[in-house]
């Protein structure tokens, strides 16, 4: 029976099992026939996007080859349109990035086509079955979109090389549009005939009947607005000068109470005295056509005419700032050029009325261009500006400077910079008179503009080389009211000067450079776009960067900087204080969470400057291996010179002692520092050692010391007077600080005097020796005048003499020898004889001084 039940049982799991496995097989179809109408929609979901896609792209690229077409005919129609030109290259480096934009987009369905035909393997051979017809209409869907893809890229290439071409084009043919300007040759006979005045009234009659047409309509009309306009312009003009007086006071006008003016007075005045009424100048004419034009008082003729003259208004007072500012007819002493004042009067002169010609000649060509004069009176207007240009400028080589090597007949040799004057003159003299014009005016524009703007940059850069010296960023007003707001030491003024020197001289090449191309031919939209390129596309070899970026990650590094001396203080002050944390761990956490917070700023600066960390992580792989193979002391030079750099226990300029070295530290580097020792020694010390051993320095927070001056005074001196003449020295000295004041240590009862000490504290201690040195003087005087003693090094022997004394057949005893000076007292008498020879102290009794000569 029991194998019965037995048999049953195993009969019974088998019917589970074989139940088991038909349920779980009809579960698996129905989940397949489920997941088939899924897999079907997924696919034709994909290709539903991928047709989408290319229909969008499609027509955008379609519209970007129209787009290419009407301004390929636009530059047809502008070819002698130089700043036309340069906004359709614009537009063309534009097209030319949608084209590639275009061909971007295509990206990722074609890396999806590519992984699918991937995924679905190669094409069965002829000896293999066929695949599924679902599988090869899918493959041949995906091969057709491909290539449908493929064809879509080529064409935007294609269209990409053609833009492209189309921008060399333009590149070449405004060279050729600025070659045959200033090549370009006319008939001034003609241009001189008597029908040219007849056109010059006409033109003349022609110009006051416009203007007097629009004064009509703007008194009649427009008066509140030209009213409103002229206001407003004045208060932004205003407001330049007065925030520049506020900040560079004492800059912009001459001090008459000034009799001898520094470099850096004489320097800052002319750049800024020349820059600030310039620029309110212009302030005032940018505003007031900006709101004339707002207010519709402006028609297009009257505009464009009244621009021109805003411009050659400001460019004359420009150039009149600049020379009197440069030469100071009436005041020698603020004189920069080396000239004498007949000298200066005469070129001051000429230079203005240089740019005076050369801006009536731009007037004058603009109102010919308006009014449509014909070309003989435009060739006629510029052949005689030009001339006058060339005969001034000539008349300024002749000019000669105030000092220098002699000639015959005992006057200054003309310099290179005369012959250079002289050849300017001549030469646009010369190309006016043989009828290039173009070259001629072109010439006389770049002697007025591009020299006052060269001239004021010049002194904008000995301007900011003068602040950058050593204590001259401390004398200006800015300087002042930085150190009395922040309370800086002279070292962060010079530091500041420094950081103010640079940054002018970066404002002057940004704004000077780019006046000096457009007055050289180039337009808005070539230095745009050079800046542009500049700021982003910079690549050296394989490697590509961003000024910008470079920028972004060296302020998301500076804020996380003050970010993490912020936490530091704040977890210093208020957590680790409060909870009484011992000192020593207080300033290695602190020390610890500085170094993190500094690295995580710096690793995500790197981040944001868009520099690839994968070069760094080769960098420490390399580095870890040359640890391994004995770059052990390299390495750790480095990081203890990384850790000299972050800590500053010591900086260059600072007083230390290294062991055995004293000096200045002039010089540290990753792996080395250089000290000069006060013998003019240079002495390289490793990082290393600089880092485990102590060092002491002088000047680490300041430049505060202590120096101590010892002094001996004769027994039975007035100690008291003593100590009040020693005070009194040392609190009059004017380099001694009155608060720790001076201090007199009454420091021991010495063998041969009172020694007293004078303890002084400098704000310079680098100043120590020289104060020392006169302090001593001064005592020297002090003492001599009140009769105090300044004793020698001294030593009473007594020689005892008489019966028995020293033996009658022994010889003298021979007295200690205190000095190679000292004499031989008078012998005692014989009731006072003693047994031997016996020395005594000064305080007990004093009879013949000696000096000992290695005191």
């Amino acid at each position: 029976m029991a194998r019965g039940r037995k048999q049953r049982v195993n009969l019974s799991f088998f019917r589970l099992v074989r139940l088991f496995l038909v349920v779980a097989g009809l579960a698996l179809a129905a989940a397949s026939v489920a997941l088939a109408p899924a897999r079907a929609q997924t696919e034709t979901s994909t290709t539903a996007a991928g047709d989408s896609l290319l229909d969008r792209q499609r027509a955008a690229i379609e519209a970007l080859m129209e787009r290419g077409e009407n301004l390929q005919r636009l530059v047809e129609q502008n070819a002698t349109d130089d700043a036309r030109l340069v906004e359709l290259r614009l537009e063309l480096e534009d097209l030319a990035a949608a084209f590639l934009e275009a061909g971007v987009e295509f990206r990722p369905r074609l890396n999806e086509i590519n992984l699918r035909l991937d995924t679905l393997g190669p094409v069965p051979g002829e000896d293999q079955p066929p695949e599924p017809e679902i599988v090869a209409e899918e493959r041949a869907a995906l091969v057709q979109e491909k290539a449908e893809i493929n064809a879509l890229l080529g064409r935007a290439e294609s269209e990409s090389l053609r833009v492209n071409r189309l921008i060399d084009q333009i590149s070449a043919m405004r060279r050729d549009l600025f070659t045959d300007t200033l090549s370009k040759r006319y008939d001034i006979v003609s241009a001189l005939s008597p029908g040219t005045l007849d056109d010059l009234v006409a033109e003349a009659h022609d110009l006051y009947r416009a203007f007097a047409s629009w004064l009509r309509f703007v008194t009649t009309f427009k008066w509140q607005s030209v009213l409103i306009a002229t206001l407003l312009a004045m208060a932004a003009a205003g407001l330049i000068l007065f925030v520049g007086n506020r900040f560079f006071s004492g800059m912009v006008e001459v001090d008459e109470d000034h009799p001898a003016p520094t470099y850096l007075s004489r320097i800052s005045v002319a750049f800024w005295s020349t820059l600030l009424p310039s620029a309110s100048l212009a302030v005032f004419f940018g505003a007031s056509y900006f709101f004339f034009d707002y207010f519709n008082v402006l028609r297009s003729d009257i505009a464009a005419m009244l621009s021109t003259f805003a411009q050659v208004a400001v460019i004359v007072f420009f150039v009149n700032r600049l020379a009197r500012a440069a030469l100071s007819p009436g005041r020698p002493d603020w004189r920069l050029l080396p000239v004498d004042s007949k000298s200066a009067f005469r070129l001051f002169w000429l230079a203005w009325m240089t740019a005076v010609t050369n801006g009536l000649d731009v007037a004058m060509n603009k109102i010919n261009q308006v009014m449509g004069s014909p070309l003989s009176l435009t060739i006629a207007k510029s052949l005689i500006a030009t001339v006058i240009v060339g005969v001034l400028v000539t008349l300024i080589g002749l000019v000669r400077p105030a000092r220098g090597e002699e000639d015959t007949q005992g006057r200054p040799r003309l310099t290179l910079l005369n012959y250079f004057f002289l050849a300017l003159g001549i030469g646009t003299t010369v190309a006016a008179i043989l009828g290039y014009i173009g070259f001629a005016r072109f010439l006389s524009k770049q002697i007025v503009i591009t020299g006052a703007i060269g001239a004021t940059m010049y002194i904008g850069f000995l301007s900011a080389s003068a602040i950058s010296r050593e204590g001259a960023f401390i004398d200006t007003a800015l300087g002042r009211f930085v150190r009395r707001r922040f309370l800086l030491e002279d070292g962060s003024l010079d530091q500041l000067g420094l950081v103010a020197s640079v940054c002018t001289n970066i404002l002057i090449v940004a704004v000077g450079v780019p006046l000096i191309l457009l007055q050289w031919g180039f337009q808005w939209g070539d230095i745009t776009s050079w800046a542009y390129r500049l700021a982003n596309e910079i690549t050296i070899g394989s490697v590509s960067f961003s000024l910008i970026g470079i920028l972004t990650g060296v302020l998301v590094f500076a804020l996380g900087y003050f970010l993490t001396r912020g936490f530091q203080g704040w977890l210093d002050g208020s957590v680790l204080t409060r909870g009484r944390v011992d000192a020593g761990v207080r300033n290695s956490i602190r020390t610890a969470v500085g170094y993190a917070g500094i690295a995580i700023a710096a690793l995500i600066g790197v981040s944001a400057a868009g520099i690839n960390l994968s070069n760094l992580a080769l960098v420490a792989g390399a580095l870890s291996l040359g640890i391994g193979f004995g770059l052990q002391n390299i390495v750790s030079n480095f990081v203890s010179g990384l850790i000299l750099l972050a800590e500053r226990p010591f900086k260059a300029g600072d007083w230390i002692e290294a062991g055995a070295v004293t000096g200045t530290v002039k010089r540290i580097s990753v792996r080395a520092t250089e000290i000069e020792t006060f013998q003019r020694q240079t002495v390289i010390l490793p990082n290393s050692d600089l880092i485990n051993a102590a060092v002491g320095n002088w000047t680490h927070r300041n430049k505060l010391g202590r120096v101590e001056i010892r002094i001996g005074v004769a027994y039975g001196s007035d100690v008291k007077r003593v100590h009040d003449i020693l005070l009194e020295i040392g609190r009059g000295h004017p380099l001694v600080l009155k608060n720790p004041e001076p201090f007199v240590f009454f420091a021991d009862f010495g063998a041969s005097s009172l020694d007293f000490e004078l303890r002084l504290y400098l704000s310079d201690i680098l100043s120590g020796l020289s104060v020392q040195n006169e302090i001593r003087f001064q005592i020297v005087e002090a003492f001599e005048r009140e009769g105090i003693e300044i004793p020698f090094p001294q030593r009473d022997i007594h020689i005892k003499s008489g019966p028995g004394a020293l033996g009658s057949a022994a010889p003298p005893a021979e007295a200690p020898r205190t000095a190679p000076a000292a004499k031989e007292v008078p012998e005692a008498p014989a009731a006072e004889a003693e047994p031997a020879a016996k020395e005594t102290t000064p305080r007990r009794r004093r009879r013949r001084r000696a000096v000992d000569p290695d005191s």
